[in-house]
């Protein structure tokens, strides 16, 4: 019986190592205290290599306006029947060197520039060309990753071109029980340089910092916090356990007799 309240007491301390506390998962801890209200933070959407962008020009004179955007002509797969083809806006892929090339003006360089930047620098060149002229952009495939200890992992795509890094986590899923909340790891390209930023979601200053608005192509990466390490270790030593409680029970009941 002395062996049996003994390997009771172990089971006992192994399941209390694996629990964890309300304070390492509850989020902004320190909101009460901090300066996050009244502050503002200026986010510039910047253009980058592999973006599709959608631009369509306008201007009082449509015709005018015509040769500068791309359209394309989509036949429904329809025999015997005479249907007019659907219009549809091409989009502007963005190489490697943050170059595209627009109708009549050429190559242009957007690679790094904030939209706000290009939009303006198109406007002016075409007022060559149109009296007024309207442009609209937006990026298409704005895409992020995340990894590690969250419920759906996966890519986080967004119509809108400002997602931040709670949205981010919100769309996949949330962190599990077991993800680090203080220690949240960013992967972002800046100028052709990786940079690595470790987050604190506990506290709430990273909400003015330049990476609560995620960029185009960030990896976020949730780190498994110790609990996790000691519940996996535990999981897959399960069958041992059960061996040694059985060899440990039958010599209790061995020396009994």
């Amino acid at each position: 019986m002395k062996y049996l309240k003994s390997f009771l007491l172990l089971g006992v301390l192994l399941f209390l190592s694996n629990c964890t506390t309300s304070k390492k998962i509850s989020y902004y801890q320190d909101i009460d205290s901090s300066n996050v209200s009244g502050s503002s933070l200026n986010y510039e959407t910047l253009i980058q290599s592999d973006d599709l962008l959608l631009i369509v020009v306008s201007s009082l004179d449509a015709e005018a306006a015509m040769p500068f955007n791309l359209e394309t002509y989509i036949s429904p797969p329809v025999t015997g029947q005479a249907f007019a083809g659907q219009r549809q806006m091409q989009m502007y892929l963005v190489d490697k060197a943050g170059n595209i090339e627009f109708p009549v003006l050429g190559t242009i360089n957007v690679g790094g520039q904030p939209k706000n930047l290009v939009l303006s620098s198109l406007k002016e060149r075409l007022k060559k060309y149109l009296k007024d002229p309207i442009i609209n952009m937006r990026i298409m495939n704005f895409k992020v990753s995340v990894q590690g200890e969250v419920n759906r992992p996966g890519v986080v795509t967004s119509t809108a071109e400002r997602l931040t890094l709670p949205e981010a986590l919100s769309l996949a899923g949330d962190l599990t029980i077991y993800g680090k909340r203080n220690n949240i790891i960013l992967v972002r390209e800046n100028q052709g340089k990786k940079e690595v930023k470790r987050i604190d979601l506990t506290k709430s200053d990273f909400i003015n910092s330049p990476y609560y608005y995620l960029m185009q192509n960030d990896l976020i990466y949730v780190e498994p916090n110790k609990a996790k390490a000691s519940s996996s270790t535990f999981n897959q030593n399960i069958p041992v356990w059960i061996s040694l409680s059985s060899v440990i029970l039958s010599l209790v009941l061995l020396f009994k007799k």
